[in-house]
């Protein structure tokens, strides 16, 4: 090219040095490729549009697997993303090696990765051949230590036997990569095949149980510890001819048998098959060796963890109780998720208690620490609760003695800074009428989410956790549940997880319950979910487990429609009850934020502050005027645009409320003269030994003709 001369095209000069360019969009599921990228994957060299699919098809099912985790981690470190793809042909055969660098980016929008990169033959000495040969013994020395350290990171991190040996048989040895992979291991005098990689599913049979004093090289390498080489059919026929039938139907010309060594013991060995002679060189042996000691280290640590997940997941399943059959007129999930690090045993726990005439009580608890001790305390805890419940006592004496009990077994003489506190809900149900009784120390508030699909916390009476203080008082609330309703009860877990505190972590899980349509089971893996995070590599970031704390999660369904009633009509009815005793006049604050949660979508503000200030007086002047507890019991019913809230208070007080005039200094009387004013509707009405005050408001405004014209008259 001359001075002054254009540059050629850019396509042109990656062309002219074997280069091919593409680009993938994983949220269109697209492949963009040129002729260059196109002739490396053994299609037609031109330019195309391709699938992922069809991609994939031409790569080489591990190395696409790869591509995912690479991908990800480059799109995090702001690095290029390098991978080397093994490019496979219609009959899953590799005709070439290539490399491909990209530089990817994350889309938060489309929550998808875009890349542009080029893709470029490596070259790949024939094995065996002279030019192999001078690979082993040049490149392989400068490669070597690079080599080693990604194969030692690699059989670091995996946790598990199957991923251990995934890995081993994924390692690109240059130059002399097995094509058969075996993992022997032992138990007594015998000999058993782990896994395996390069054989028919099946072929493991004839070495699945083989006597350790068998003349096959396994056997030998276990029995004395040593490495075995066979370089050639005739060399593994002389030395093992008893055995060498087994080998010779899977056609390979070359073998090493290494043991898997772990502080002295030969706990298995290795056997790696080549298709061509391997001469086993000092170096290649060497490297061998070095992968196999890697090897068996990766196998000892993934089965030490896999035992004691075994122990710890089985201490933890034998503490947690089974659901047992069905309950009418309900439907009820649980989950339990035990925090990622650590013993993955914890404090945390639910229960399903059966109870006389059909009752039941759910329990949902968390005793402090994630370690042997809390897993220890929270069953002993379980068996307590369970006694006394039996016991028929209500709510608020369940947790009373359920402290004091804590308190007795908590910390020792010797150590008494390491008594334990616990968190707990317990709530007892009555399927048939739908109501429960409630007691709480210091857990989280229940969730309801209603049959319309509005979820609210219901805030309840409390006391302090169990076993801080033996004679603690736990007073009780009642909820009542309409047909459709799902009642949530969870472990701080949940919600706090991820950065969360307890009001945004609400939110997270408010948008999952009011916007699932699925079963309970799907709704519980949702919230599970929405805290694991997805599983995905198409998300922001790397994948990290983000289990925090340990997860206790019980949903209640109410059943929309009892046996033989029929199927109710209209917009399902949103409906809050609440109880304010005389000594917690501070409830009253509680009750306007329940109301003001059940009119959240109402379109009408003023009406909803009215409805909230009526509210207020109505509960302030029982606590005021009469000795008696209020239970306020509010619904909402009715299609959008033509619903009706009815808000009603109820008192055992004798003494029906009269209105009357105030004097412009007065500081009490305004009462019903609020809500006369105010409300569509209201109206007095005696009940047995009491009396209840209601009042309706209407989004479309009153009707014509009401059916209950207003009541009373008189002072509040």
């Amino acid at each position: 090219m001359r001075t002054g001369e254009p540059l050629p095209d850019v396509g042109d000069v990656l062309a002219a040095l074997a280069t091919g360019l593409w680009q993938w969009d994983t949220a269109a599921g697209e492949v963009t490729v040129d002729a260059e990228a196109a002739r490396l994957l053994g299609l037609p060299a031109r330019g195309a549009l391709l699938t992922e699919a069809q991609v994939r098809a031409r790569v080489h099912p591990e190395d696409w697997n790869e591509i995912t985790g690479v991908v990800r981690l480059a799109a995090v470190e702001g690095t290029l993303a390098e991978v080397r793809l093994r490019i496979m042909d219609e009959r899953d055969h590799v005709v070439r090696v290539a490399r491909s660098r990209s530089r990817p980016t994350f889309n938060p929008g489309r929550k998808s990765y875009e890349l542009i990169g080029t893709l470029q033959e490596v070259a790949q000495p024939e094995p065996g051949t002279p030019a192999g040969r001078r690979a082993v013994t040049g490149d392989w020395r400068r490669s070597r230590e690079a080599f080693l350290l990604d194969a030692g990171r690699a059989l670091a991190e995996a946790r598990s036997t199957k991923e251990v040996l995934r890995v081993a048989a994924g390692l690109a040895m240059p130059g002399f990569s097995p094509e058969g992979l075996a993992v022997f291991g032992v138990e007594g005098d015998r000999l058993t095949v782990i896994g395996h990689h390069g054989q028919q599913e099946g072929d493991e049979g004839p070495f699945a149980d083989m006597p350790l004093d068998t003349a096959y090289p396994a056997a030998e390498v276990v029995r004395t510890g040593r490495a075995v080489y066979l370089s050639s059919p005739e060399e593994y026929r002389a030395r093992y001819p008893l055995t060498w039938p087994l080998a010779e139907p899977f056609d390979r010309r070359s073998w090493a048998f290494l043991p898997l060594t772990v502080a002295g013991r030969t706990m298995g060995a290795w056997m790696a098959g080549f298709t061509y002679p391997v001469g086993f060189t000092p170096d290649e042996r060497s490297v061998l060796t070095t992968v196999a000691r890697m090897l068996a280290q990766a196998l000892s640590r993934a089965g030490a963890a896999e035992t004691q997940r075994e122990l710890t997941d089985g201490l933890q399943r034998s503490m947690l109780p089974v659901l047992g059959p069905d309950i009418p007129g309900v439907d009820i999930a649980a989950r339990y998720v035990p925090t990622g690090g650590g013993l993955q045993v914890g404090g945390d726990w639910y229960d399903l208690i059966p109870l006389p005439g059909g009752r039941f009580a759910l329990v949902i608890g968390d005793v402090q620490g994630h370690d042997v001790r809390a897993a220890g305390l929270m069953g002993q805890l379980r068996i307590a609760l369970r006694a006394y419940a039996s016991e028929g006592h209500r709510p608020d004496a369940v947790l009373t003695r359920a402290s004091r009990f804590l308190c007795g077994i908590n910390g020792s003489d010797d150590d008494p800074g390491d008594a334990r506190f616990a968190t707990c809900l317990y709530v007892e149900v009555d399927p048939l009428t739908g109501t429960a009784q409630s007691a709480r120390a210091g857990h989280l508030n229940p969730v309801v989410r209603m049959a319309d699909g509005t979820a609210l916390i219901r805030a309840t009476a409390g006391g302090l956790p169990l076993g801080i203080d033996a004679d603690a008082d736990y007073p009780t609330t009642r909820l009542a549940l309409e047909p459709g309703d799902t009642l949530m009860l969870c472990t701080d877990g949940l919600v706090e997880t991820g950065g969360h505190d307890l009001q945004s972590g609400w939110v997270r899980l408010r948008d999952v319950l009011e916007r699932h349509t699925g079963d309970l089971e799907a709704l519980a893996d949702a919230l599970v979910g929405v805290v694991h995070g997805p599983t995905s590599y198409y998300t922001t970031g790397p994948l990290v487990d983000r289990r925090e704390d340990d997860i206790a999660l019980l949903l209640l369904c109410r059943q929309d429609v009892a046996a033989g009633a029929p199927p109710r009509r209209g917009a399902p009815a949103r409906r809050t009850m609440l109880t304010i005793a005389q000594a917690e006049p501070e409830r009253i604050a509680a009750a306007r934020e329940h109301l003001r949660d059940l009119l959240y979508d109402w379109p009408d503000g003023e009406q909803r502050d009215a409805a909230v200030l009526l509210l207020s007086e109505m509960l302030a002047n029982v606590l005021v005027h009469t000795d008696a507890d209020a239970l306020l019991v509010a619904e909402v019913t009715g299609e959008p645009g033509e619903r009706r809230i009815r808000v009603e208070v109820s008192d055992s007080g004798k003494e029906l409320p009269h209105k009357r005039r105030p004097g412009e200094m007065a500081s009490s009387g305004r009462g019903l003269v609020l809500i006369e004013m105010l409300a569509d509707a209201w109206g007095v009405a005696p009940r047995g030994t009491g009396k209840s005050i209601w009042y309706e408001v209407y989004e479309s405004g009153p009707p014509a003709e009401p059916e209950d014209g207003p009541g009373g008259g008189g002072a509040a």
